[in-house]
């Protein structure tokens, strides 16, 4: 399955505390996991995140000033936010493809920006005023059963068979054969359900694939490998390893 890791951790500060965990059952064909990123104590420098592309949709909630929330998806490419020297975020990593409700603006990168949309996530965020994680995580299913009652976000039966096959997906023909689609009903589907191109989607899933440990076969040879390795993240692989946890 299509397990991605969206976030790398700089190894050198201790002190950012990083959390995830899975959602209750009836979720998982929805939520992927919450998330938990926060200091322990105020920070020498401005942290900066990265964030690597996974094709994912985020909610995220503002510990510290709960005006900012949002919802938030990266494209091909990382993103590196700075998060500031004392900080505290919580958030839905929703599933590439559940998200459908096209009529809320889905930003990229939202970590200091108030919420002005249509969504309850400022009323989500004081629900979660002095909770622990754990009880965070109620709160933030309760958020997601009310997504999936109003069709705000549902399964998506496309990606769910390219993810059940992923470890045999090399090219957008496997792509499109194993979601039994044409290439040009794929090419609309996945547009429309993700944001992404085929092509860019498969871009991400070798990404992350590379990330979770598993072999580089599905490039040409190494240099190919670094070379979309570097473009996608902005690092060489070695580079990658050495700075980050991931």
């Amino acid at each position: 399955m299509y397990d991605p890791k969206g976030n790398g951790i700089e190894k050198s500060v201790g002190s950012v505390q990083f959390t995830e965990t899975r959602p209750p059952q009836h979720l998982k064909s929805i939520v992927h996991r919450y998330l938990d990123i926060h200091t322990e104590n105020t920070l020498l420098h401005d942290y900066r995140f990265h964030a690597l592309p996974d094709a994912c949709t985020y909610v995220i909630f503002d510990q510290r000033d709960r005006r900012i929330a949002g919802l938030s998806k990266l494209r091909a490419t990382s993103e590196e936010l700075n998060l500031g020297r004392n900080f505290s975020f919580v958030n839905i990593r929703f599933l590439p493809g559940v998200w459908q409700d096209h009529d809320e603006a889905i930003l990229s990168g939202i970590v200091d920006k108030p919420y002005a949309g249509k969504l309850p996530l400022l009323q989500i965020n004081q629900e979660m005023t002095g909770l622990d994680f754990a009880e965070k995580q109620v709160v933030l299913s309760r958020f997601v059963d009310t997504l999936i009652e109003n069709k705000q976000v549902v399964a998506n039966p496309i990606t769910q068979k390219i993810f059940e096959n992923i470890d045999d997906i090399k090219t957008v023909s496997n792509m499109a054969h194993f979601a039994q689609l044409s290439p040009r009903q794929l090419q609309r589907k996945l547009k429309t359900t993700t944001g992404f191109a085929p092509h860019d989607f498969l871009k991400v899933i070798r990404l992350q694939q590379t990330l979770s440990g598993k072999d580089i076969s599905s490039y040409a040879d190494q240099a190919h490998f670094i070379h979309s390795f570097r473009k996608a993240t902005g690092y060489t692989p070695a580079r990658y390893t050495k700075k980050f946890d991931v």
